[in-house]
């Protein structure tokens, strides 16, 4: 797995060097045990930059795997309801 997406408060997040379903089981023993957990998590792209999330029922959090041979794909993009990249120059004019 190249690395794994988290959508946390609208903004976007990413964790590298883990399996998806130890992250998963950690988030969950977290939730489980009634408190809160943390998680730590790549702010921005390039040089590493650690930000700590804290989880509690509740919270929105989306875990995207992203595998190996994704392709990496420029901020910005538009994306359709089935997932799809919509390229500007393919939308028909208004």
């Amino acid at each position: 797995m190249k690395r794994i997406d988290i959508i946390y408060g609208g903004e976007h997040y990413s964790v590298g060097g883990r399996d998806l379903e130890s992250l998963r089981a950690e988030i969950e023993a977290g939730l489980a045990s009634g408190g809160v957990a943390w998680i730590t998590v790549n702010d921005g792209e390039g040089a590493p930059r650690w930000a700590h999330l804290m989880l509690t029922p509740g919270v929105s959090l989306a875990i995207i795997p992203i595998p190996d041979d994704a392709p990496e794909v420029a901020g910005g993009s538009l994306w359709d309801p089935d997932g799809n990249e919509i390229h500007p120059e393919a939308r028909p004019e208004p």
